[in-house]
């Protein structure tokens, strides 16, 4: 059910996708609203589960990580043997993502992190002697680089779009050791980005003012890229699209990224070894105007575009931006 917001709730949504670590008070300043204020729209529209949660985004690759991402087609599987393979891949601590998806010849994406790609062999090879036969196809490939963009499909015409990258991660990215305090802190921010500095605090058994330090000091290093809001698109009245993208002329990648990286509805830019050659995310309103987004891109790039591929998600069964341990 599409719940309906004003603009004042659009600007809300947008300041937390920047940086939900923010204060209302902060935010209240930003918008034009008192702390109170902010806080009672912000429960409003947790309750409504516009919001769904809060998570910090986390360069795990300065952390040493490799990250594969597996898609995979079902065949004569069940019900009951889904959900199994489903919690095979829950189960995994080193499990970023598992994702039940509809279109483009895929039913699940699967993306892991490894230390060395012995290790992802290992767990693949365990995954094969228990479900081989349920898998019409696998597809895996290497991450290499993800790219987010601003929320300014919340703001279409308030902001600047020149101006929409928010943070990126490479794969080459120099490893940073951390130790164990700050690992635990990753821990806790990763499944609650706006935790108050004292609930942290007891939890690590430090002060508050060594808890602030040591964000600050992993927001330098790299580590910590932003801090960050989860929304349901649906009851915007959104949708949330991944398109495949395969290109007749290579040569044409950048062109087409600097095209796209402008538009409001740019969510993310994902760059991999093993798939498509440009793995955009869209926010839009309807499939119409995605395939109108396809149709200018066509137009514009005559002849370059092979083909493309879409997808939606049907259902997050994990997301984490930090292995277990």
């Amino acid at each position: 059910m599409m719940y309906r917001i004003d603009l004042k709730d659009r600007k809300i949504l947008y300041e937390l996708g920047l940086n939900c670590r923010q204060t209302n008070t902060q935010i209240g300043k930003k918008v034009g609203l008192k702390k109170d204020v902010v806080s009672y729209r912000i429960k409003k529209m947790q309750e409504e589960g516009i919001i769904k949660n809060f998570w910090t985004a986390i360069n795990t690759f300065k952390l040493g990580y490799k990250v594969f991402r597996i898609y995979i087609t079902f065949q004569f599987v069940s019900i009951d043997k889904k959900n199994e393979i489903i919690q095979h891949f829950v189960n995994y601590k080193n499990a970023w993502a598992v994702i039940s998806v509809r279109g483009g010849g895929v039913d699940l994406v699967v993306i892991l992190w490894v230390n060395n790609s012995y290790e992802f062999y290992r767990f693949w090879n365990k995954t094969l002697d228990l479900f081989e036969n349920y898998f019409a196809k696998a597809t895996i490939s290497l991450y290499i680089q993800a790219i987010d963009y601003k929320k300014t499909y919340l703001l279409p015409n308030e902001l600047d779009k020149s101006d929409r990258e928010h943070y990126r991660i490479t794969c080459d990215e120099k490893t940073v050791k951390i130790d164990k305090i700050d690992h635990q802190l990753l821990n806790e921010l990763a499944i609650n980005a706006r935790a108050p500095l004292i609930e942290l605090a007891e939890k690590l058994d430090c002060s508050s003012q060594t808890i602030n330090y040591r964000i600050k000091n992993l927001i330098k290093n790299d580590i910590i890229k932003a801090f960050r809001v989860h929304l349901d698109y649906s009851k915007l009245g959104l949708q949330h699209f991944k398109v495949d993208i395969y290109l007749k002329e290579h040569k044409k990648l950048q062109p087409i990224i600097n095209h796209l990286k402008d538009k409001p509805y740019m969510q993310c830019l994902n760059m991999t070894i093993g798939w498509a050659d440009l793995e955009p995310e869209f926010i839009v309103k309807s499939i119409e105007e995605l395939n109108q987004i396809i149709d200018d891109l066509n137009s514009k790039f005559p002849m370059v575009i092979g083909k493309y591929t879409y997808w939606v998600t049907e259902k997050i069964h994990k997301e984490r931006w930090l292995p277990e341990f």
